[in-house]
């Protein structure tokens, strides 16, 4: 189950979704797209990166949180739930990552 902070936001996220774009950054990014959500979620990844190698402890915190925002963001577009991702975490656990990524399909 998912963090009640991580609910709330789903929540804040689902409701957000339909406003309107001038009043609304969920509404306006969903009405740009998912290739538009998916670059935000490039760039702060890329940003809490930065503030990693810089040493930016505070930096890697802020820019960790408006990248799992933006994953949120992600999901509620594709119908997914951060309960989902837990899910397969756990289904993953006790998996070494190295015998799990051999576990994939080869492209």
């Amino acid at each position: 189950m998912a963090d009640p902070i991580i609910q709330r936001l789903e929540a804040v996220i689902a409701e957000r979704r339909s406003a309107s774009p001038d009043s609304s950054y969920v509404a306006r990014l969903c009405a740009r797209g998912r290739s538009r959500i998916a670059q935000k979620i490039g760039e702060e990844a890329v940003e809490t990166v930065i503030a990693a190698i810089q040493g930016d402890a505070k930096g890697v915190v802020s820019e960790s949180a408006d990248l799992l925002f933006h994953l949120l963001v992600l999901f509620a577009d594709m119908g997914l739930t951060w309960d989902q991702v837990l899910a397969e975490l756990d289904a993953r656990e006790g998996t070494s990552g190295i015998a799990e990524k051999l576990s994939r399909p080869k492209e």
